[in-house]
């Protein structure tokens, strides 16, 4: 039990909670206290040791540990407190103070009182069992963030003839290092008409490697008792049903599931944190403060991001605005909230809305998911029917968060024009949607 109120406490010690614990430390606030329950800070980075990373943030490429390596040297040094092997059991919202439960084994249990919250818990993977993928329970089925563990921290090999379900970064990136480790990789497989990951991803680990692709197909049945012996692979119609004839069985000894990931949100529904349905992660506004004052979210359990470096700038704007909060002591509430919606072709958009009046001095960024890959498209922000900003693209895919940033003169005609925010991808003319 401590007497001590802390300025800021960062739930999560990864990417997101380092950049927001440092960006609060150099924007004033003295007693930072980061909370990880692994035995290490870095969070998930520090099993992706590919490179990579630091491309946008840092101007160069770096393996996942350098780059979390970094940030832990940086908090070090700014005497930013790290409690690692801490778990965090709840958050009880109050006024002036929030309340912060956590247990670990030298202090035992802790109610620590904070001005201020940053969530920062990063995601989860899903597994078979959210799939309902039809089949006995062998051994030999993993998802590839577990895979990518044994093979980069524990040195073990999952299996020697894989084939992946679903196309995301870590399992694409997965099935690369399984090829470099001597297993074969006989195939991914992917429900959807297009990839889930990164571009450079695509390139790098399948097409390089001559590993093979197969859209639109998913396992429909999974074969063995003791161990994985195989699967059953088929086409999927536009309903994702699969289409009979088309079975194909694949000879394998393990599954690797790389079918999305879920923000890590307990905490923050526990704390009565109002949440967005379709990211599974909380509301925020443009300063990443959630719809309970004084709690801020930021990183992965917002939302999923495939790139590092959109963490760290996200993050460090909430650390940022968090010690705004705690030196202006009771920030007044905003007059109003505009929302801030997807239009078409947009899965959806962060932050969800916008505190009216919006301040000139910080650019307004808003990121959002298109729906489908399309090419030769213009992006339009419009409040109201006033038309804010359009730019145009090249290709936008689901698997590539985008990113618009407001400068001041469209701030100004957003508060002019007092309306909610809409975002839409509009296509050429002579385009068939």
């Amino acid at each position: 039990m401590s007497n001590n109120v802390y300025d800021l406490i960062v739930v999560g010690g990864g990417p997101a909670g380092l950049a927001a614990a440092i960006s609060a430390k150099q924007n004033g606030l003295e007693k930072v206290l980061i909370l990880e329950r692994d035995n290490r800070a870095g969070g998930i980075l520090l099993q992706c040791i590919h490179n990579g990373f630091g491309l946008h943030y840092f101007g160069e490429e770096l393996t996942g540990p350098e780059y979390a390596m970094r940030f832990v040297k940086q908090a070090q040094e700014l005497n930013v407190e790290i409690k690692t092997s801490t778990m965090v059991l709840s958050l009880e919202k109050g006024s002036p103070n929030h309340k912060v439960c956590a247990i670990n084994s030298s202090d035992g249990l802790m109610i620590l009182e904070t001005k201020t919250v940053a969530l920062a818990m990063g995601c989860r993977e899903r597994t078979r069992g959210a799939l309902v993928i039809p089949g006995t329970r062998p051994a030999g089925i993993f998802t590839a963030g577990s895979a990518q563990r044994f093979v980069n921290i524990d040195g073990f090999l999952p299996g020697k003839k894989v084939v992946i379900l679903g196309s995301g970064d870590i399992g694409l990136i997965m099935a690369r290092r399984l090829t470099l480790e001597g297993a074969e990789v006989k195939l991914v497989c992917e429900i959807m008409n297009y990839s889930a990951g990164l571009a450079r991803n695509m390139t790098q680990c399948l097409y390089n490697f001559n590993i093979p692709l197969k859209l639109s197909t998913t396992i429909i049945q999974i074969h063995g008792k003791e161990r994985v012996t195989g699967v059953t692979v088929a086409k999927v119609d536009g309903r994702r049903k699969p289409i009979p004839g088309t079975e194909e069985y694949i000879e394998c000894d393990t599954v690797l599931l790389s079918v999305g990931l879920i923000p890590e949100n307990e905490i923050s529904i526990q704390a009565g944190i109002q949440m967005d349905s379709i990211t599974s992660g909380p509301s925020v506004n443009q300063l990443m403060e959630t719809s309970v004052p004084g709690i801020f979210a930021c990183g992965n359990s917002v939302h999923v991001h495939d790139l590092v470096d959109y963490v760290t700038e996200e993050s460090l704007l909430a650390g940022k605005c968090a010690a705004d909060y705690v030196k202006s002591n009771s920030r007044e509430a905003p007059s109003e909230k505009l929302s801030v919606t997807p239009g078409n072709r947009v899965r959806y958009t962060v932050p969800q809305h916008l505190d009216f009046p919006l301040s000139k001095e910080n650019e307004v960024m808003l990121m959002f998911r298109a729906t489908d890959v399309y090419k030769n498209v213009t992006v339009t922000v419009y409040s109201g029917s006033e038309l804010i900003m359009q730019t145009k693209k090249r290709i936008v895919r689901p698997g590539e968060m985008q990113t618009l940033n407001l400068k001041e003169n469209q701030i100004n005609k957003i508060n002019q024009v007092k309306q909610p925010i809409t975002v839409s991808i509009e296509l050429p003319e002579d385009a068939i949607d």
